[in-house]
């Protein structure tokens, strides 16, 4: 199903995000990621894609398995500042031949000697996309603004280009500031972009995590995760409850103020994606009048 088909039938739409296992690793070390979170019936899952290009990436074969093994809709990731124009084509024509019905156009990180030169933005490949496949665009936006752009007037007028090139919705950069989102929804409503917006979340529940992930997504740390992680950070089960809290706390927050969807950075942790899922579940069921009880 086309994700713009669930922002139809549903007020919040509630997603999951994965990664696939290194190109030499193990396939089947996704598998129990994926059998676990199969049951919690995400509206869809996400497959992000490798920093070194389309040569490197799994996330058409895991799209297979989420599609047509696991029964869940993926929305696979696709870059292309890596990568030959032939490259991106052939990758487009793998998530054809699987059926994938959404992908998520992004630039991707650049790495120094790999960069092609035939890209160099998220609204270059946008296009291209469209021309090859009948699947939903979508793309990414940054609450707090992408870190190389100059200011969030530019980083918003980029993302219009975007939105005009014919992207159908818009998953956020994670945040833990809850205001920042809605700060950031006001403006690009007043610039006229109208299409769902999902709110991207990471739960805090490892120690590893307020290193390298938050600091390369320049993501702002509100004093209570602050004290949270102080408090917590050689305690990894209290660290994990402390994490699941406030990212149920900040969930809640969100559907209140009438969000479209969230979007679960789920580090391929189903444990922690069940217990979140649990908390809220009552509350997103209701609002998307699915309340059987």
């Amino acid at each position: 199903m086309k994700i713009s088909k669930l922002f139809e039938s549903k007020k919040a739409v509630y997603s999951f995000e994965i990664f696939p296992p290194k190109v030499n690793d193990d396939i089947s070390k996704i598998y129990s990621t994926l059998e676990s979170i199969r049951d919690i019936a995400p509206d869809y899952v996400s497959v992000t894609y490798s920093a070194g290009g389309s040569k490197n990436s799994r996330t058409a074969e895991i799209a297979d398995l989420l599609k047509n093994r696991y029964g869940m809709e993926p929305l696979a990731h696709l870059t292309c500042v890596n990568s030959t124009r032939k490259e991106v084509e052939e990758a487009i024509e793998k998530l054809n031949l699987i059926g994938v019905e959404n992908i998520l156009a992004l630039r991707g990180d650049r790495i120094e000697g790999q960069d092609k030169g035939e890209f160099n933005y998220a609204s270059d490949l946008i296009p291209v996309i469209k021309r090859l496949s009948n699947a939903d665009i979508g793309a990414a936006c940054y609450p707090e603004g992408h870190p190389e752009s100059k200011n969030m007037v530019e980083d918003i007028r980029n993302l219009k280009k975007k939105v005009d090139l014919g992207v159908t919705h818009l998953n956020t950069q994670l945040f833990f500031d809850n205001d920042v989102f809605l700060n950031f929804m006001d403006k690009v409503r007043l610039a006229g972009i109208d299409v769902p917006i999902q709110a991207g979340i990471m739960p805090l529940v490892k120690k590893s995590q307020f290193g390298g992930i938050v600091r390369m997504t320049g993501a702002g740390i509100p004093t209570k995760i602050a004290r949270m992680y102080a408090r917590f950070a050689d305690d990894p089960q209290s660290l994990e409850d402390a994490g699941v809290a406030y990212a149920t706390d900040q969930i809640i927050d969100l559907l209140s103020a009438g969000v479209q969807g969230i979007h679960l950075y789920i580090m391929n942790n189903a444990r922690v994606a069940r217990r979140i899922t649990e908390n809220i579940k009552p509350i997103l069921d209701r609002i998307n009048g699915e309340d059987r009880s």
